[in-house]
């Protein structure tokens, strides 16, 4: 059972809910439901134990380094459960555990290196024997709030800064995924962190997030979900810290001169791994009209070639979607989108909670697929005639989160990062692309603040000013 995590205690709760596998439908556990007087309650105990507890820069490092000996221990276990829980393949699981390990070490890292910096208040005409430095110090209470999509690793990108800067946490993950996030915290709590500064509450955000939005103790939230969400975070939370990772549609370009054959194997990976559920999975390819034959037919190739279905068979690739009716949304959107005159080069089909990777062409900026965040394995073929037309393409939206593109030519590549108005633009990469020691987190609709240990506690720190005069 996906027990509640307050004040070093597991408790069952007042009501739990049923969890079921993904792809087969039957029953794999329950979630206890928090109320908002549990909230309250961690919310105490967590301030208490921010108070009582000061754990050193080495004992969070090797608390976290620890624990991600642990997960890396734990792998088979973790596998099975992330596969039950999310429909995910082997491979997207295998990847949730081996980054899961890598981000507990970078954090471990971190909390080693936290240092503030020299002011030179003697460089002030006037001002001698007066000295002056900077401090950082841990924000308090940290509130985490996670997504499905990467119910490990998303997890400890904002768990394990938080502990490293030397906060509490209190973890609200995604009820879709509430075993994994128990397993975590077990591995953290089994590594030697004092119990107090983490706690775990389950439940659906719109029963329990007001009650965290409320709290004015907690000091600082990390959010990764929907734009409509983080605004509303934002707004409750005021003069409080955030770091917001929201909506977006992603777009990947590719030039005229481009490794089609390099660019095509990595959009379809970046498009429908985990069933296109990514933030940053490829949404829109923007494709130079000149080679725009060559590289879909490539591209159509190579989706057909993905297995699709059971999650639990080696070899599998795409998976089902978290749930039959989002299954059905992303089904309905693209019906929508061939009445209006887009075409189905492959897909488009669902069983189930499982919808066949699919790839569209003449698609129009006023469909659903190209207005709206899909999160789910369809990709549409744009094409351009000028790199600027897609730049302004990838640029037309509200959001920013990630963009790619696909070019030999350094003019092109040193003009991207110019001009295309995301949070990361990654050259001979998709828009997928991330690997955990970078900063990654957009801009516009797509929120602010960054994730990567080194730049995550960074934000989770305050920085205060000490000056000595004599």
């Amino acid at each position: 059972m996906s027990k509640l995590l307050i004040g070093g205690k597991w408790e069952a709760g007042p009501t739990v809910e049923a969890l079921y596998d993904r792809y087969r439908g039957h029953q794999i556990g329950e979630m206890a439901v928090a109320t908002p007087a549990d909230v309250t309650r961690a919310v105490t105990h967590a301030t208490e134990a921010f108070a009582a507890i000061r754990l050193s820069p080495t004992e969070r490092y090797e608390i976290l380094l620890k624990a991600a000996g642990l997960i890396a221990e734990r792998r088979p276990e973790l596998l099975a459960l992330i596969t039950a829980e999310t429909g995910f393949p082997r491979g997207d699981s295998e990847s949730e555990v081996r980054r899961c390990v890598q981000t507990l070490r970078l954090s471990a890292d971190e909390a080693r290196r936290i240092a503030g910096e020299v002011v030179p208040l003697d460089a002030t005409p006037g001002l001698g024997n007066r000295v002056g430095f900077t401090v950082l110090v841990p924000r308090g209470v940290v509130c985490a709030i996670t997504p499905y999509n990467a119910p490990l690793n998303g997890v400890a990108h904002k768990v394990a800064p938080a502990l490293a800067a030397g906060n509490a946490v209190i973890v609200k993950p995604s009820e879709y995924t509430p075993l994994t996030a128990v397993a975590l915290c077990r591995a953290l709590l089994d590594a030697g962190l004092p119990p107090g500064l983490l706690s775990l509450l389950h439940g659906p955000g719109a029963s329990i997030g007001p009650a965290l939005l409320a709290d004015q103790r907690i000091a600082f939230y990390s959010f990764t979900g929907s734009t409509r969400v983080g605004k509303e975070i934002q707004r409750a939370a005021g003069l409080r810290g955030t770091q917001l990772e929201l909506g977006s549609i992603s777009s990947t370009i590719v030039c005229a001169d481009a490794d089609l054959a390099l660019a095509s194997s990595k959009i379809v990976a970046a498009g429908f791994r985990k069933a296109g559920q990514v933030c940053t999975s490829v949404q829109r390819v923007l494709v130079h009209r000149s080679c725009a034959a060559e590289f879909t037919e490539l591209l159509v190739e190579k989706t057909k070639r993905l297995k699709v279905g059971d999650p639990t068979i080696d070899g599998t690739d795409v998976g089902p979607m978290i749930s039959e009716a989002q299954a059905m949304r992303v089904e309905q959107w693209v019906a929508e989108a061939v009445r209006e005159g887009a075409e189905v080069l492959t897909g488009g089909r669902r069983d189930g909670a499982v919808f066949q990777p699919t790839i569209l062409r003449n698609v129009r900026r006023t469909m659903r697929v190209c207005t709206e965040e899909i999160f789910g394995p369809v990709v549409s073929v744009v094409e351009f005639d000028d790199v600027e037309a897609a730049y302004e393409e990838a640029n037309g939206t509200p959001f920013g989160l990630a963009v790619g593109v696909f070019t030999k030519d350094v003019s092109i590549a040193m003009n991207a990062v110019r001009k295309l108005k995301f949070g990361g633009v990654h050259i001979n990469e998709t828009s997928s692309s991330r690997v955990d020691v970078m900063p990654f987190g957009g801009v516009k609709d797509s929120g602010h603040g960054r994730e990567g240990p080194r730049y995550a506690v960074r934000e989770m720190l305050e920085e205060r000013l000490l000056t000595i005069a004599w």
